[in-house]
């Protein structure tokens, strides 16, 4: 990275940016050209730690050596043949992912959201061959995706603007098992949830809610689906938010750390649910191409050689302690598993973040009041240090300026 910078600043990018592209985005003014490991250079030549891994993508850090060597090998042979025809990366993506999750099969797809709305398809096919209907039950401070069935399953404000809604949702209270028990019925088809949920702040399900949930869906024979798009992948300290608690769901999504920085997600179903699925009943053009799997094949390589599932679980350990050791009165909570963390203020997040921008720590504020930290699972102890005393500080500098 010392020898790759960009000829024109910051400034430059983001103007082309507002110019041309759909003002969706509220972006920090900062265009990102290279990055290793765990950090990154602007366009001015400014460093920054990662601490959210392009929101807990990059799970092996920037640009790793073995998936970039996969990538460039991969790219010379076969980009895409579409899924008229087999190839050897996915066929062994395939393999290895069955495996590792205790899955019987899996559809490879471009993102999470693709990956919750075939969930959906998935259990939705199976209900209707035992009987029942689709209602899908999500809880309240999920996030599962940005397309219409996803923000049918999340939050009220990301549906403002796009009736009509899809019907077929129910949301119920986070970790609440007497509401969901009261919200079954003969329609239902599935229980959608993030064992943590991420853009609701960094919410733990409690063990014995996922094991009531999982006693409920085997008794009224209905699919239990795990959203691991930000808890999979090693996050947590475990290859599977599944494994941390010890409950097997019967559908799984996957995407954001699978692919190590490249667009590919994943559906890993169990062969109860896959035996309902018949010929055309889904599909996809780019899903699960040559290149984006070779990419996912090194990504687990790394995770494995570089045991990174322990490094995860150490380093959050010691982050979370660290963090309680600060006594800071402004400070209600940190949340959270290995290095999926959430850092619960008594006041607005956003001013902590920005200020950590400023002095090169990138972070990221959720539920107003969190501090969400899922950095590259192999960031160094020395990089996570200055991620404290750069957190320690902002939080000195804000409230500093909030009591002036």
């Amino acid at each position: 990275m010392k020898d790759q910078k960009s000829t024109l600043p910051n400034s430059f990018y983001n103007n082309l940016d507002q110019e041309h592209y759909l003002p969706v985005f509220k972006r920090f003014p900062i265009a990102i050209c290279c990055g290793s490991g765990s950090r990154v250079r602007d366009a001015d030549g400014k460093e920054y730690i990662d601490a959210l891994a392009g929101i807990a993508v990059n799970n092996v850090g920037h640009c790793h050596p073995k998936v970039v060597a996969a990538i460039r090998e991969q790219a010379g042979k076969l980009m895409h043949i579409s899924n008229f025809f087999v190839s050897e990366p996915q066929v062994k993506l395939s393999k290895r992912l069955t495996a590792l999750a205790d899955m019987s099969r899996v559809f490879f797809t471009n993102s999470g959201a693709e990956s919750v709305e075939g969930a959906i398809k998935l259990a939705r096919k199976y209900a209707h061959s035992k009987g029942r209907g689709g209602t899908i039950i999500s809880f309240h401070g999920s996030f599962h995706g940005r397309t219409m069935a996803t923000i049918a399953t999340g939050k009220r404000k990301m549906q403002e603007g796009f009736d009509p809604i899809p019907h077929g949702f129910k949301q119920v209270p986070f970790n609440d098992f007497e509401a969901v028990k009261n919200a079954v019925d003969n329609d239902t088809a599935a229980i959608l949830i993030e064992p943590i949920q991420g853009e609701g702040g960094i919410n733990p399900a409690d063990l014995s809610f996922l094991k009531d949930l999982r006693k409920l869906c085997d008794e009224e024979n209905i699919a239990l689906i795990f959203d691991e798009i930000q808890c999979g992948m090693g996050r947590t300290g475990h290859f599977f938010a599944k494994d941390l608690y010890g409950v097997q769901p019967d559908i799984m999504t996957l995407a954001k750390g699978l692919g190590a920085g490249v667009p590919i997600g994943a559906i890993l179903s169990n062969e109860m649910i896959s035996a309902a699925i018949d010929f055309g009943d889904h599909g996809t053009t780019f899903g699960g191409n040559p290149l984006v799997c070779a990419a996912a094949l090194a990504c687990l390589d790394v995770i494995e050689d570089e045991n990174l599932l322990e490094a995860a679980s150490e380093k959050g350990e010691w982050f979370k302690r660290e963090v309680l050791n600060l006594n800071d009165p402004h400070i209600r909570e940190i949340r959270g598993e290995g290095l999926m963390l959430g850092i619960d203020f008594n006041f607005e997040a956003k001013p902590i973040v920005l200020d950590m921008l400023e002095n090169g720590v990138i972070a990221n504020a959720t539920a107003g009041s969190v501090v969400r930290i899922v950095p590259p699972l192999n960031i160094t102890y020395e990089d996570l240090e200055h991620i404290l005393k750069t957190l320690k500080n902002s939080i000195l500098k804000v409230k500093a300026h909030a009591e002036a």
